[in-house]
């Protein structure tokens, strides 16, 4: 691992942000080192691990596409929709349409951090939504995942000096598929890999698909102490294993 990073600058650029010039590790740097056992699951299954990777970085590149026009959307602006992505967008703007979500512009995309225990992240937007006030963060994964709790724990955690009425976060998973009008199949097709889960039905011997759908998801998690208290351990661990690179850059 020591000899992953060119020099404590290269560290310091790829693990966290420096902030009023004090560097803080970033969060989603610490919340990586839980182990991922989908992720596992699929470098195992794929052809070849340069195929996976190929997949994992196209896949990351959608991501970054829906996060992107997500977030000018959210700043009130106009921005050109790239088509790969476009259904997933819509289904944003329609969600959008459909629930009273406020979010203020200069909390869109905004670096935070929490001093006293000593990390940073960028939250994805300060939302009000039915009457509630919290972290809202968007996901383009398959699935909310448990680590999602570790990582906006800690946004909460450390917004609450700056907004002690601070209630709630909320996962938006944002993310299009086709579904096969014969036996009502799934395919989701991201990272130029195409994942097929079976309808209710017995599946069909040749798939019809339908034109591609976006999806939202979202999910609601007002209780954080006890996430908060998961993901201090994990940032113990993570400071354990990178314990030489931290003392290098005067973290330790």
């Amino acid at each position: 691992m020591f000899d992953n990073y060119k020099n404590e600058e290269d560290y310091k650029e790829q693990n966290g942000y420096t902030i009023d010039g004090i560097w803080y590790p970033r969060v989603t740097r610490i919340v990586g080192i839980k182990s991922k056992p989908a992720l596992y699951r699929f470098y195992g299954e794929a052809q070849s691990f340069k195929a996976a990777q190929e997949s994992t970085e196209n896949s990351a590149k959608e991501g970054t596409l829906v996060h992107e026009a997500v977030e000018a959307l959210m700043l009130g602006h106009s921005p050109v929709i790239d088509p790969l992505v476009a259904p997933a967008v819509q289904a944003y703007l329609n969600f959008v349409e459909s629930r009273n979500i406020e979010t203020a512009p200069e909390w869109v995309e905004r670096r935070i951090k929490h001093a006293d225990h000593r990390y940073a992240g960028t939250i994805d937007a300060l939302a009000l939504m039915d009457g509630k006030f919290g972290v809202l963060d968007i996901k383009t994964s398959q699935g909310i995942y448990r680590d999602y709790n570790l990582q906006t724990s800690a946004y909460v955690e450390a917004l609450l000096e700056d907004f002690p009425n601070i209630q709630t976060r909320w996962i938006l998973r944002i993310d299009q598929q086709q579904v096969c009008n014969v036996c009502g199949a799934t395919m989701r097709t991201k990272g130029g890999r195409e994942k097929i889960k079976r309808g209710r039905s017995k599946p069909c011997e040749t798939h019809i698909w339908s034109e591609t759908k976006g999806i939202v998801e979202l999910q609601e998690f007002p209780y954080w102490k006890s996430d908060f208290q998961g993901f201090l351990g994990a940032k113990r661990l993570w400071e354990w294993e990178n314990e030489e690179w931290l003392k290098r850059v005067g973290y330790l």
